[in-house]
């Protein structure tokens, strides 16, 4: 469910057999998880100021699905592993190193000995243990839950099929060695272990304070910063953490964020100077030529590659897009070079498939996947499924969440729908939070939305959102095929084998099925104060603990 990420690509973790791996990620291991570097910048004197976009909906890794929650999830607590920003490596964390079993289904992770919780105690395998079957146990009802069913017995017990948590191929072998048996073998499996589902959790805090765990007095945290306070709906401010493992490289004693979902108005306050980088938002469309051509403000823009895609998803149970014709009319319909050319003008690559590239499985642009704008196409689809000229059709509303763009994007596309196909369609948006609650609980029959990287594989694109069975499948698709494709896609041991059945599974959804229509693979257009140095991560939430401020 989250919304914008970036892309170089992974394939050499995905191509590797397991022993080979296993010697690259030992070699990493040895490289990477010394303490801080020599001569590192002294502590920022005062707080980076950014927005971070939205109220997050939880601090609560078990239960986190959206960006703006895992952005702050990210500093708050660690991962066994997580993705190395320059080089898109996974690198140890919390991990120190970890062996693979030959047949690439056991892994064996061998933690850091100097990683503390905020209440002092140290994190151990067993917080890890704690916080992986915490998030699969039913009753947490974790959306991103499935994301762990290559763990051996991690399916039954989410589903209710199994009682027995014992089952669950996660062990504790002692303090500082933690053992994950998979059902069959999974090459990517490192990047899983940087989400946030496979952080330690606070046992104690959570079963101490419950659903309140994550509020400021009571939260526990592992991560580069401290919650210093939260004021729901306004602001939140994280605080360097003096106690984290590599604390002597936070340069930046301080994060304050505010919350505002409107581009303008962040826009506003950035070139007030009351902000030091957008960050949970994107230089405004109708600003973006003003920037490009401002002597100052084109110096401080950043149009950042995005691993992601946006794009419109039908709910298949609602009328009149339960009818594939009338889909396929839909997306035939939509002129997206003329979108991102003369809408958004960010450098968004226009797309007709899911998968974004940089992903291992991805169908590259120009194989002839997806389905392509043809008005004449389009007219004479919806003609075929019974409705010509749009006669017919129940009421359609086109929903987004509240932003600048999402609104011109939808405008442009209600207009061609209107132009292509004669149809009238209404447009709807909600706050991004209630926004999600809605299409969670009970999506509309066309909505937007943006699907990023989790990890660098066409499975967490296909298989994680699509699914039949998976949560995050919100506009209900099944396709019994498309389920055998890229369940064996999953664990099949070829790559180039893997490659066909991604290219197949991704015409199923993109055109035979037509259950979404993808409209561009994202950019990112940021603008930052010279003073401040930024990263940027592909996935997994962004590392503020790497950011660097120069006093301004």
């Amino acid at each position: 469910m989250k919304r914008e990420r970036a892309f170089p690509s992974f394939k050499w973790v995905l191509l590797l057999p397991a022993l080979m791996l296993a010697a690259v990620v030992a070699a990493v291991a040895l490289a990477a998880c010394g303490g801080g570097e020599e001569g590192a910048t002294p502590e920022a004197t005062r707080p980076v100021r950014l927005n971070l976009g939205a109220e997050p909906r939880t601090l609560d890794p078990a239960l986190a699905t959206d960006e703006v929650s895992i952005n702050v999830i990210q500093n708050l607590f660690v991962a066994l592993t997580r993705v190395e920003e320059e080089t898109s490596r996974i690198v140890p964390y919390l991990a120190k190193s970890w062996d693979v079993s030959e047949d690439g289904t056991v892994y064996t992770f061998h933690l850091r000995d100097d990683v503390k919780w905020s209440d002092g105690t140290p994190v151990t395998a067993h917080d890890v243990e704690y916080g992986i079957k915490r998030t699969l146990n039913p009753e947490t009802a974790s959306e991103y839950a499935y994301v762990l069913y290559l763990i051996d017995g991690a399916a039954p017990y989410n589903m209710g099929e199994s009682n027995d948590v014992n089952a669950v191929g996660v062990t504790a072998l002692d303090d500082m060695t933690l053992e994950v048996k998979l059902s069959e073998g999974a090459a990517y499996f490192p990047a899983i272990a940087a989400l946030w589902v496979m952080m330690p959790q606070p046992q104690g805090a959570i079963e101490q304070y419950g659903d309140a765990w994550t509020e400021p007095s009571n939260i526990v945290t592992s991560g580069a910063y401290l919650l210093n306070s939260w004021k729901h709906g306004t602001s939140l401010s994280l605080k360097k953490n003096p106690d984290y493992f590599n604390a002597a490289d936070v340069q930046i004693g301080q994060i304050d964020f505010v919350m505002i979902d409107e581009e303008s108005t962040a826009m506003a306050l950035y070139e007030a100077g009351d902000l030091d980088a957008l960050f949970g938002t994107t230089v405004p469309l109708a600003d973006l030529d003003r920037v490009k051509a401002d002597p100052t403000l084109s110096k401080e823009l950043t149009i950042y590659p995005e691993l992601s895609t946006y794009f419109y998803d039908f709910n298949l149970e609602k009328p009149p897009f339960d009818n594939v014709l009338v889909r396929k009319a839909f997306a035939a319909a939509i002129d997206r070079e003329a979108l991102a050319s003369e809408i958004t003008k960010g450098g968004e690559l226009p797309t007709t498939v899911f998968t974004a590239p940089g992903n291992f499985g991805a169908v590259g642009p120009g194989n002839g996947v997806g389905i392509e704008f043809d008005p004449e196409q389009a007219a004479a689809w919806l003609a075929e499924a019974g409705y010509p000229n749009g006669d017919g059709l129940p009421e359609i509303t086109l929903w987004f969440d509240t932003s600048d763009r999402h609104e011109k994007v939808a405008q442009a596309v209600q207009a061609m729908w209107k132009r292509y196909l004669g149809v009238d369609v209404k447009l709807a948006n909600q706050e991004f939070s209630t926004y999600i609650d809605t299409v969670l609980t009970d999506a509309p029959q066309v909505f937007r939305m943006t699907w990023g990287s989790d990890y660098p594989d066409a499975n967490g694109w296909l298989n994680d959102v699509f699914n039949s069975q998976s949560g995050n499948n919100l506009g209900h698709f099944a396709d019994e095929h498309f389920d055998e494709l890229v369940t064996k896609a999953a664990t099949d041991p070829d790559p180039e084998e893997r490659l066909t059945l991604y290219s197949e599974a991704e015409r199923i959804l993109v055109e035979d099925d037509a259950a979404l229509i993808p409209v561009f693979h994202e950019t990112d257009p940021q603008l930052t104060k010279p003073y401040l140095v930024r990263t940027k991560a592909p996935f997994g939430g962004q590392q503020l603990f790497n950011w660097r401020l120069q006093e301004a």
